[in-house]
């Protein structure tokens, strides 16, 4: 499968949306923190075979516990996932008060990114990908 990775531009977007949207401090706190959760889904594609599933978790993941941002890591996180899996075929169907429990409790550890991969496997249904300008492919 090609994947359609986040930019770190897209990214950057989506938290600043979010903030404004909804409130909080605007502003990188950490940019190697924001790299590394970039590029951790590819990483796990460039050493493994995960699915959709799994690369969508590493992104929450990588945003939720990094903390590369100020504020909003957690939303910008669920947005990033999210996206993620639509740019893929797959529509998250849980209610916005699951994914907002899920997220928490990943960044809290209390949910494990493999547990998130499951939950996430389970709360989706496949659906035609649209394009989007602000994510890469590659094999």
């Amino acid at each position: 499968m090609t994947w359609r990775w986040l930019s770190r531009a897209l990214v950057e977007t989506i938290h600043s949306e979010q903030i404004d949207e909804h409130v909080g401090a605007q502003g990188l706190r950490d940019a190697d923190a924001l790299e590394a959760a970039l590029a951790r889904p590819r990483n796990k594609a460039a050493y493994g075979t995960p699915g959709v599933f799994e690369l969508a978790a590493a992104y929450a993941f990588g945003l939720a516990r990094n903390h590369p941002f100020v504020d909003g890591n957690k939303r910008s996180a669920a947005v990033a996932m999210e996206l993620f899996l639509e740019l893929h075929g797959q529509e998250l169907t849980a209610s916005d008060a699951h994914l907002v429990v899920a997220i928490r409790d990943l960044a809290a550890g209390d949910l494990t990114e493999d547990q998130l991969a499951l939950w996430l496997s389970d709360s989706c249904v496949a659906r035609r990908a649209p394009p989007l300008h602000g994510a890469t492919s590659s094999p």
